[in-house]
């Protein structure tokens, strides 16, 4: 589904992801986790078009997307929603879904499933995007990304800035997806949640990935260690 190679992204001369890859299976839900700042929204944001890379290859269903734009990157089913939300906030909830539907991609996402996911905005789907709770937000920024019927689906901090009854809502509207054969890649700092929604844990660190497993063959430890770059630690002491 999505191939990662050697991807090096800067802010200047600020290497904010190194030498990274990584390579995304059909239908996989990804747990990205790490630090604030270990690179994971940066990585994210290339891979959506979002940034310019300065080194690396991406491809995407076997088509090479280095270079392409981030408009055609969703309309070949590849959608971002990125941290913060950044909705249009004089906008109703239903313009805001209206706008991912303009891709014009087929599929099974329209405003009455997305209402049905998420039935918190069935009432204010007439409200401005501006006057909503952070889970409503939160919410119609899936919702709109759903809507251009995306083969992946990238979320970034979903859970930021919400408090922890709003999270448990939003995650069981995502928890929906898990039958929808729809890729998924979350980025979550909360590692319980993380570990429990995703198959595979991939955890970065200072711009590097450094570790890559299936949730099952992993334990929270082991992926505390990571976060936290201690692993080299652990070897060194055991040795």
């Amino acid at each position: 589904m999505l191939s990662v190679k050697d991807l090096d992204v800067r802010y200047g001369q600020f290497r904010a992801v190194r030498g990274v890859s990584l390579d995304v299976k059909q239908g996989e839900k990804i747990a990205l986790i790490g630090a604030n700042g270990a690179g994971k929204s940066t990585m994210l944001r290339a891979i959506a078009g979002a940034l310019p890379i300065h080194s690396g290859t991406l491809s995407f269903k076997d088509q090479p997307i280095t270079h392409l734009p981030s408009c055609d990157r969703v309309k070949q089913g590849l959608s971002l929603v990125p941290e913060g939300r950044r909705l249009f906030a004089e906008m109703t909830i239903e313009e805001n879904l209206l706008l991912g539907k303009s891709t014009n991609r087929t599929g099974d996402w329209d405003l009455e499933r997305i209402f049905a996911t998420f039935p918190n905005l069935v009432k204010r789907r007439h409200a401005k995007a501006g006057s909503l709770s952070g889970g409503e937000q939160q919410a119609t920024a899936i919702g709109r990304s759903l809507m251009s019927n995306p083969e992946l689906l990238i979320l970034d901090e979903v859970s930021l800035g919400l408090s922890p009854l709003v999270v448990d809502q939003v995650y069981a509207s995502i928890e929906k997806l898990r039958g929808s054969g729809t890729t998924i890649i979350l980025v979550e700092q909360a590692l319980d949640r993380a570990i429990s929604f995703a198959e595979r844990a991939v955890c970065m660190l200072e711009g590097r990935i450094v570790l890559d497993k299936l949730t099952e063959e992993t334990n929270r430890n082991e992926i505390t260690q990571a976060y936290f770059g201690l692993q080299n630690n652990a070897t060194q002491e055991a040795s």
